[in-house]
């Protein structure tokens, strides 16, 4: 099966909420990519929204993770599956993704904004940067596309709003594969 007919259908069959949401998996990543095309992002950027926690698709139980105080590391699995498929402007903001939160997460009014579930899951991924992994993460070709990736991820978790089908991102995702794939 073609990487882009597995992701589709991932996203058909996947109907798990979003851990500690109100949304689905499948819904919160659909969410987070409407919002970067309402911003008027990349396509890779949008690529990468839509993508983001695809390694919550792969992990089989992310709820069970949590409930032992388990990092599932989902950002990590993500991009070792799609790094060989999509271009890194899609796939780098995708690895960064989680270092974007504990990097905004040094702002006290961001930290607030966080769900209750993204606070719990900044704990097991690492807690707050301190100075010098800030520094790092700046230092990171893509950590600004991280950085927005991370502020529509914050705010695709609102239940009860219509949203596009998968399919309709399909030339999308098309567009985004390396050239020899």
């Amino acid at each position: 099966m073609h990487i882009v007919d597995k992701i589709i259908k991932s996203y058909q069959t996947n109907n798990n909420l979003y851990i500690g949401e109100k949304v689905t998996m499948s819904e919160h990543m659909i969410q987070s990519a409407m919002l970067a095309e309402e911003k008027h992002s990349s396509k890779s950027l949008i690529c990468a929204c839509l993508l983001h926690d695809y390694g919550h698709f792969i992990i089989e139980d992310p709820d069970l993770l949590v409930s032992k105080s388990l990092d599932g590391k989902h950002e990590k699995i993500a991009f070792d599956l799609l790094k060989d498929y999509f271009k890194s402007g899609v796939t780098e903001p995708i690895k960064l993704h989680v270092s974007a939160k504990r990097y905004l997460a040094r702002d006290k009014s961001y930290y607030d904004i966080l769900s209750d579930a993204s606070k719990i899951s900044l704990k097991l991924q690492g807690g707050i940067m301190d100075d010098e992994e800030a520094q790092n993460f700046t230092s990171l070709k893509f950590y600004k596309d991280a950085i927005m990736l991370r502020k529509y991820d914050d705010d695709g978790k609102m239940s009860n709003v219509k949203i596009k089908k998968i399919d309709e991102y399909r030339d999308l995702i098309l567009s985004q594969l390396k050239n020899d794939k």
